[in-house]
């Protein structure tokens, strides 16, 4: 199967005040998902305990806290997360939504293989 970092295919999973998600279980094991986060909102902070996950910007400028580490995110960045890793994204733009593209094991979201919890929030004061 053919897909591009800014069309996974797949199913829409969420449609809400925060953000717009699909989801492609093509795969076995793997997910390829899209987020669209809308202008001024933040993903649920989240980790997994036995699992890695891959972060693709490809849309808009927002910041990507790493556990207590916050860095910059435009198009193109790449961000690499290890299992157990506090992770989570802010939208810094108040008109547009920023968009990124993930790959992580595919797991139950209605269960309990990430888990979210909230860590110290600084984002907008760097």
């Amino acid at each position: 199967m053919k897909v591009k970092l800014d069309n996974v295919g797949g199913d829409l999973v969420k449609d809400n005040d925060t953000y717009i998600l699909t989801d492609n279980n093509y795969l076995n094991n793997l997910t390829y998902s899209r987020t669209f986060l809308k202008p001024g909102q933040k993903t649920n902070g989240h980790s997994h305990d036995n699992e890695e996950e891959v972060y693709i910007f490809t849309q808009g400028h927002a910041l990507m806290q790493i556990d207590t580490e916050y860095h910059h995110a435009r198009k193109g960045d790449v961000f690499l997360i290890k299992a157990g890793e506090f992770h989570r994204v802010f939208n810094k733009d108040e008109e547009d939504s920023c968009a990124f593209t993930c790959i992580f094991q595919k797991y139950d979201r209605e269960g309990d293989a990430a888990i979210y919890n909230e860590q110290n929030e600084q984002p907008f004061g760097d």
